[in-house]
């Protein structure tokens, strides 16, 4: 299949790529493009953002939570019908899983060594021209154009063209493009300082699109119009263009569950959303539907009760410390959750769903279903990837069973675990102690789970919740 497509890369984190990438994706949309928006790595955030900026789901291309031999095909299933692709990498260019854990945590087990699960890695999987952001706001011309050779030179992605960014005045901008000019490289736009165009930030990164909506719009609008205005589209697009056909088949989400017999009845799972519950991938929904799940939405800031009929229910990643008072004011719907949830029913909760479950947030009354557990914002961050081994068997795993990871999260739970609790560890990983909870139908833990790499987890819930087999 051939997809237009270009993947966005800097030399290092703070250079704008999410500028750059967000407004070239609202750029082209403006054009009338159909644009696939992609993020590298695990980033849930950014692609909040791309779906603002494209009317499609954003989409996370990570080679260590899937596997190297996906990365292509999940590509191709989220760009199916796209005009061209834009791919939003992470960190530096060939920063890749073993800089993406937290300094004094220990590795997570064998990640691949050097540029493995990076920007270039995964831009190299896709056959995808690079474009090289560089933030040019205290160097001269030919640092710049020093700069622009290593990351070319360095490995085996291919950048075909260059985007200036933070630049001061028509002398800087000429001097570098001049500069960048001798290597043989397109200067594809030049941006200046852009202060306005600027994204809050809080404790975890930018502030989820979802928590700010119609500030969110306007500021993807501002980035389109600050990209079309400094950037060639057409020479972009035309770079896009020179990407080859790939090979490999567009993943199928029912494929990666064959071998379910058809259900008598879809169970309904219910999954939390709104502003307090925006992590999650499009993909995690995709396998719960194709293993036979109705999938339906509920939003424990509002709605008073679950949908009816409710038979499972799934709690993503967000910022439940942010509305913690919102949350608990909300008394029905934690009683009826921690209801569902002592009566064995299936409870699925990753980081912010595990910080509802707990008995307090920050001294805010939560769900309770993990009595006696406390949560508590931490001084510092729990970044990482993780290989995690389940030691305990739940409705989504069976002890000893292997998935890959990660954890992205600035609170901290307590007590954990020990002789006595009413619960079990939920999984393993490098010389940590046991993370997480399982008790009855319930499992919460800080582990995020890209389920296209472990597909088996959206079957395995279904038929929990009593997806009865033909």
């Amino acid at each position: 299949m051939t997809v237009p497509r270009l993947v966005i890369a800097a030399p290092s984190s703070g250079s704008g790529k999410t500028t750059v990438a967000t407004g070239l994706m609202a750029a082209l949309a403006g054009r009338g493009l159909e644009v696939s928006p992609h993020k590298v790595g695990p980033d849930y955030i950014d692609p909040g953002y791309h779906a603002l900026a494209t009317g499609r789901p954003g989409r996370n291309l990570d080679p260590w939570l899937t596997s190297e031999g996906l990365v292509a095909s999940l590509f191709l299933h989220g760009a199916a019908g796209a005009d061209v692709a834009v791919v939003e990498g992470v960190m530096g260019m060939y920063d890749g899983a073993t800089g993406l854990n937290s300094p004094g945590l220990g590795a997570p087990g064998s990640l691949g060594g050097g540029d493995y699960a990076s920007t270039a890695h995964v831009a190299t999987l896709l056959d995808a021209p690079v474009v090289l952001v560089v933030d040019a706001s205290a160097a001269a011309g030919r640092s710049v154009a020093a700069l622009v050779h290593g990351f070319r030179s360095f490995g085996t992605a291919r950048v075909g063209g260059v985007i200036l960014n933070r630049l001061g005045s028509d002398g800087h901008e000429r001097m570098c493009r001049d500069a960048v000019a001798e290597l043989g490289l397109p200067v594809l736009g030049a941006l200046r300082r852009h202060e306005d165009a600027a994204t809050p930030s809080r404790h975890l990164g930018l502030v989820p699109a979802a928590e700010r909506r119609a500030d969110a719009v306007d500021a993807v609008a501002r980035l389109g119009a600050l990209v079309a205005s400094s950037c060639d589209l057409d020479a972009v697009l035309a770079l896009a263009r020179t990407a080859p056909a790939l090979t490999a088949t567009p993943w199928d989400p029912s494929d990666a569950v064959a071998g379910n017999a058809a259900l008598r009845e879809r169970p309904r799972i219910a999954v939390a959303g709104g502003p307090a519950f925006t992590f999650g991938y499009a993909e995690n929904e995709e396998l719960l539907d194709a293993a036979g799940a109705e999938v339906v939405r509920f939003d424990p800031l509002r709605d008073e009760s679950l949908p009816v009929g409710t038979r499972g229910v799934v709690i993503g990643g967000g910022f439940p410390e942010v509305y913690a008072a919102e949350l608990s004011a909300n008394g029905p719907l934690r009683k009826e959750i921690g209801d569902f949830a002592k009566a064995s029913r299936p409870v699925y909760a990753e980081c912010a769903g595990l910080l509802y479950l707990v008995q307090e947030l920050d001294g805010a009354p939560m769900c309770g279903v993990l009595d006696g557990v406390r949560a508590t914002m931490a001084p510092r961050l729990t970044l990482g990837y993780r290989a995690a081994v389940a030691v305990a068997d739940s409705v989504v795993a069976r002890t000893g069973e292997r998935l890959r990871g990660h954890e992205f999260h600035r609170t901290v739970t307590e007590p954990s675990h020990g002789v006595g609790r009413p619960w079990q560890a939920a999984w393993q990983w490098s010389t940590s102690g046991p993370e997480g909870f399982v008790k009855g139908g319930c499992v919460a833990s800080y582990l995020h789970l890209h389920w296209a790499g472990s597909p088996w987890l959206a079957s395995r819930l279904v038929g929990a919740c009593g997806g009865e087999r033909v």
